[in-house]
């Protein structure tokens, strides 16, 4: 059957049911989508994309299949311009076709819409022959149409381009109407789409002399992807901007902002930073989950012993409980979890953060703001005359924030908060350092958490291997109950793990909880190797032992342990 003889909103209706009927699609967010639909002329496709209920890809492979037509991919897209003397490039870009290859066969031509019968008859017309359709995916047409037919743009002299990107930054109001061309939104929307489809945790966007970089960070490890032409340098920036209302103008300091969105039904908050460069505006998009904060610490992998005794400490009604571990560890994460499963109508609870990292219901959440004077020890002081019962600081910095919580955390109060510190004992120690007096260290914190993120092994392609008992007694690997060989594992790569041979990430900790021999040894300024070892005598599982167990049940590499846990 011909494309131009399909009932459009029957195919519509029938597309929606397969993409449902797949799990590619929530049926509540097609009946949204057919409401606004409503009264404007924009295809079915395009508004489930553009809201992102659903991938692009899903949709144009669904929109091929249901028409019986090929889908375009990469390699499909020419060399070099076709019919470049016949046909005007913008009518292409507006009809949304692309000439892939002439032949005594027809035009094969990829087309965004395949029902739009006057740009098939047109281009039918120009090339003298019958048209062969095939269903392309948008930001791949996008790529190929700035590769073919504006080559310019990115091949001018490094003079021109610097000198224009400052007119243009330099005139807020052409910056905005470049923002708000839909091919600069649409591209932006798939960016993000893209990097959530990829797990990504964060999406870095960095100009360079003669190129932008674009950058996803999956599994804790930057990946280049498909970057933007040049010439959409200053665009680009300046939609992420208006998205996270900042200033489009500004571009000298740096800036901070917030972008809610939705993905494939799931709503996220994207926390986004400008910096200047050399050479433009670096951006970065901080990927928040907003559904991943479900109070379920299993989840993210820790084990149930070491849960028990960390639950233990939760429940109880005053104390300070502490997070710590590097950049990028996980801390906010376990630290938003824990307040998910304290969050109670009976309770109030506040947060002091730097900045807010996810918005949580029932939850008083206080942004700081130094440049009015709200540090964290001004609200901090407030807080404590609001009757709180739980109080969450993003992060101890300093000595003062330190003591505020210490009088919090004396008068009743459940405390918690981070420190960036590389090991549970060695916290200790760092409160000390910053003139915290060891009685008070002793009489409120209560336990000290100490974790770190390693990649999981990818479940299709992970191979298990023997050990040399030389090389088990380096790495203090235990015998397996019963005798016989200990097996490790390695990552191989697969296509469902991209080549890398990991899959997600899981996290890898260790609870030292404030007991009394602990607190005398505090109190007489023991080091951190006493305490350590105190520490487990009385039931602390060190954070290596952890990553080991689990590199020995083949959830993760005992590479990705060393290279974690090298500084503890």
């Amino acid at each position: 059957m011909l494309v131009e003889e399909v009932d459009r909103r029957r195919f519509e209706r029938v597309l929606a049911g397969g993409l449902i009927e797949q799990g590619k699609l929530e049926a509540a967010a097609f009946d949204r989508v057919v409401r606004l639909q409503s009264g404007r002329e924009e295809r079915l496709e395009a508004l489930l994309v553009k809201l992102g209920f659903a991938n692009e890809r899903d949709v144009a492979e669904a929109v091929a299949a249901q028409l019986g037509l090929a889908l375009a991919v990469p390699a499909d897209y020419p060399a070099a311009p076709v019919l470049s003397d016949r046909i005007n490039p913008s009518f292409l870009r507006q009809s949304g076709v692309l000439p892939l290859s002439e032949s005594p066969a027809g035009l094969r031509l990829a087309m965004i819409d395949p029902f739009d019968d006057h740009a098939r008859r047109a281009m039918a017309m120009v090339a003298a022959q019958a048209v062969e359709p095939f269903v392309a995916i948008p930001s791949e047409f996008e790529s190929a149409y700035a590769r073919l037919y504006q080559p310019d743009a990115t091949d001018a002299p490094d003079e021109a381009r610097a000198g224009a990107d400052d007119d243009m930054l330099e005139d807020a109001d052409r910056l905005r109407d470049l923002a708000s061309e839909a091919p600069v939104i649409r591209l932006v929307g798939q960016m993000i789409s893209r990097a959530v489809e990829s797990r990504a945790s964060d999406i870095h966007i960095e100009p360079f002399q003669n190129r932008i970089a674009v950058r996803y960070r999956i599994d804790g490890v930057l990946r280049d992807m498909e970057a933007p032409p040049l010439r959409l340098k200053a665009a680009i920036t300046s939609r992420i901007k208006i998205m996270a209302k900042l200033n489009i103008a500004e571009r000298r300091l740096p800036q901070d902002g917030r972008i809610r969105t939705t993905v494939l039904g799931t709503d996220f908050d994207l926390r986004v930073s400008t910096s200047p460069t050399l050479y433009g505006e670096s951006v970065v998009l901080r990927i928040l989950d907003r559904s991943s904060l479900v109070g379920d610490l299993p989840a993210l992998g820790f084990e149930p012993p070491l849960l028990r005794r960390f639950f233990a400490a939760l429940e109880q009604p005053q104390g300070i409980l502490l997070v710590t571990g590097p950049t990028g560890s996980g801390k906010t994460t376990t630290l938003y979890t824990s307040l998910m499963r304290l969050n109670a109508p009976e309770k109030k609870l506040f947060t002091v953060e730097d900045p807010v990292e996810y918005q949580v219901d029932g939850v008083n959440q206080i942004q700081v703001k130094p440049q009015i004077g709200l540090s964290f020890a001004g609200i901090l002081r407030s807080i404590l005359r609001q009757d709180p019962d739980v109080i969450m600081i993003g992060e101890m910095r300093d000595l003062e924030t330190a003591q505020i919580a210490i009088q919090a955390a004396l008068t009743g109060h459940l405390v918690l908060s981070t420190l960036h510190t590389n090991g549970a004992t060695a916290t200790v120690t760092r409160l000390l350092d910053m003139g915290v007096n060891n009685y008070l260290v002793t009489s409120t914190v209560a336990g000290i958490w100490a974790q770190r993120l390693v990649r999981r092994l990818c479940p299709a392609c992970a191979e298990p291997y023997g050990v040399d008992p030389e090389l088990a007694l380096q790495l203090r690997l235990p015998t397996p109950e019963g005798g016989g060989p200990i097996r490790l594992h390695r990552a191989c790569g697969c296509a469902a793990c991209h080549g890398t041979g990991y899959r997600g990430r899981l996290a890898i900790a260790e609870f030292l909880v404030m007991t009394d021999p602990i607190r005398r040894l505090v109190l007489r300024h023991a080091d951190a190797v006493e305490i350590q070892s105190a520490a487990q005598q009385e039931g602390m599982v060190p954070m290596y032992d952890d990553g080991v167990r689990k590199a020995l049940a083949g959830l993760t590499t005992v590479e990705e342990v060393l290279l974690v846990t090298r500084d503890l």
